[in-house]
C-alpha cells in the first residue's frame, strides 16, 4: 500500500515541473514580442526597450541620439537644427551636418544657416566675407557684386555721334539705370549703370549744315557772277580799244611828180 502511494506521488511530481516550465517559457516569449512591437511611441512601427525606436512610419524621420554607450531612436516629422533629412525607400533618416559652425544644412557638406555671428558664403561659414564679397541687405549672407539692388533700365536715348543728332548714318545710343542699394554701401562692387550700343539712322542734313551749304552756294554764285562781269568788262574794253585804234589812223595820198 505504501509502495503504491509512493509511486503515485513520484509520478505526479515528475509531471508538474514540465508543465510549469512550459508556462514560464510562454510568458517569456510573450514578453520578448511585447518589447519589439507593442508599447512604441506614436509614429514608431518597431521599437525595443534598450534602443528606443528601430523603424519609423514611412513619412517620419528617425533620429539617433547617443546616451552614453547606447543610441536611442526617435521619430520626427522633420529633422532638428544641425541635421538634414535624407529620404530612403527603407527608412528616412536625420543625418548630422558635417560643416564646421553650421546650424542648419541642406546636405552633408552644404550649410544653409551658420551659427550666430558668422557669415554664410556658398554653403560654408566664415568670420568675415571673402574678398570681393559683402553682406547683402543687412543679412549674414555674403553676396557677389552681381547681387547689388539695381533699378530697371531706362529707355534708349536718341542715336547720336559726337554729340550731334544729324549729319551721320551710324552712331551710338545709350541707356542708364540707378543703384538702389549696394553691399555695405560700396557702389564699386555693383555692375555698370550705363549701357551703349551701335545704331543706324537715315542720314539727314543738319540745319546748320544746310545754312552753311546755302551760304557757300550763294558765295559761289556771286563768284561766278563776278567772274562773268569781269570777263564782259574786259571784252568791252578790248572792243573799244580796237575801235579807237581804227579811228585815229588817217589815210595818206601820194603827191604828183613835178
Amino acid at each position: 500500500m505504501q509502495l503504491g502511494l509512493l509511486v503515485v506521488v513520484f509520478f505526479l511530481s515528475s509531471m508538474d515541473p514540465t508543465g510549469s516550465n512550459k508556462v514560464v517559457k510562454g510568458k517569456r516569449q510573450r514578453r520578448i514580442s511585447t518589447e519589439l512591437s507593442q508599447g512604441c511611441a506614436r509614429g514608431c512601427d518597431l521599437c525595443s526597450e534598450f534602443n528606443g525606436c528601430l523603424r519609423c512610419s514611412p513619412k517620419l524621420f528617425i533620429l539617433l541620439e547617443r546616451n552614453d554607450i547606447r543610441q536611442i531612436g526617435i521619430c520626427l516629422p522633420s529633422c532638428p537644427l544641425g541635421y538634414f533629412g535624407l529620404r530612403n525607400t527603407d527608412m528616412n533618416k536625420c543625418i548630422k551636418c558635417k560643416i564646421e559652425n553650421c546650424e542648419s544644412c541642406f546636405s552633408r557638406n552644404f550649410c544653409t544657416k551658420c551659427k550666430e555671428g558668422l557669415y554664410l558664403h556658398k554653403g560654408r561659414c566664415y568670420v568675415t566675407c571673402p574678398e570681393g564679397y559683402a553682406a547683402a541687405n543687412g543679412t549674414m549672407e555674403c553676396s557677389s557684386p552681381a547681387q547689388c539692388e539695381m533699378s530697371e533700365w531706362g529707355p534708349w536715348g536718341p542715336c547720336s555721334k559726337k554729340r550731334k543728332l544729324c549729319g551721320f548714318k551710324k552712331g551710338n545710343e545709350d541707356r542708364t539705370r540707378r543703384i538702389l542699394q549696394a553691399p555695405s554701401g560700396d557702389v564699386s562692387l555693383c555692375p555698370a549703370t550705363t549701357e551703349v550700343r551701335r545704331c543706324t539712322v537715315q542720314k539727314s542734313q543738319c540745319p546748320e549744315g544746310k545754312r552753311k551749304k546755302k551760304e557757300e552756294q550763294g558765295k559761289q554764285d556771286n563768284g561766278n557772277r563776278n567772274r562773268k562781269d569781269t570777263k564782259d568788262t574786259k571784252s568791252g574794253t578790248k572792243k573799244r580799244k580796237n575801235k579807237q585804234r581804227g579811228a585815229t589812223v588817217p589815210a595818206t595820198a601820194a603827191s604828183p611828180a613835178q
